[in-house]
């Protein structure tokens, strides 16, 4: 995909709450502070698109792109570790599960990130394991992988490889654009 066009459209809260239009949608979802928004931002080279902070649980919404009037990018919030209040930790959960597994769309492609620091979270284990019950179409992508200590570079990413298995990996960095022409690829 060759992205010439991306706007913001709008920020869904309610799980009832779906698009109308019948165009493709490509979801990212990841922990929190993982960087799906700049990832975003990365792939569509518009610095402020979607609105990153360093806050866990800054994305309490889920926002939708429109990319070249044909697809819609939409970045889920964040599960995991966040500084909200139990109940709003909650609602965001049940909105992500719901978009993701109850609705009635089927998104082209789900973009599952983890940080390249980290590897596989428990948490991504379980995203994983769930959109894998579900079958949905799955890239993973490694996130931040400029921050990875040249030291520890080779042995990392190697362990990240063998805990996704067979899942299409992309080794990513949302600063240098590294990686952004493998996953636009996939869309």
């Amino acid at each position: 995909m060759d992205i010439r066009k991306a706007k913001f459209i709008k920020g869904i809260v309610d799980g009832n709450e779906y698009l109308e239009e019948d165009k493709l949608q490509i979801a990212f979802i990841g922990r929190s502070n993982v960087g799906k928004s700049s990832l975003i931002n990365s792939l569509t080279k518009q610095k402020d698109l979607a609105r990153t902070s360093s806050f866990p649980g800054r994305t309490q919404q889920i926002n939708v792109f429109l990319i070249n009037d044909s697809h819609y990018f939409m970045d889920l919030p964040g599960y995991g570790f966040t500084r909200l209040p139990g109940k709003e930790h909650r609602q965001l959960i049940d909105l992500i599960n719901s978009y993701l597994f109850e609705s009635p769309y089927q998104q082209k492609k789900v973009v599952l990130i983890i940080d390249a620091n980290v590897g596989l979270t428990e948490n991504d284990v379980v995203m994983l394991r769930s959109l894998e019950e579900q079958r949905k179409d799955i890239v993973i992508v490694a996130n931040k992988i400029d921050k990875i200590k040249k030291s520890d570079y080779t042995k990392q990413l190697k362990k990240i490889q063998a805990a996704v298995g067979d899942h299409k990996l992309i080794f990513y960095s949302s600063e240098k654009r590294i990686g952004a022409k493998d996953l636009l690829n996939e869309f």
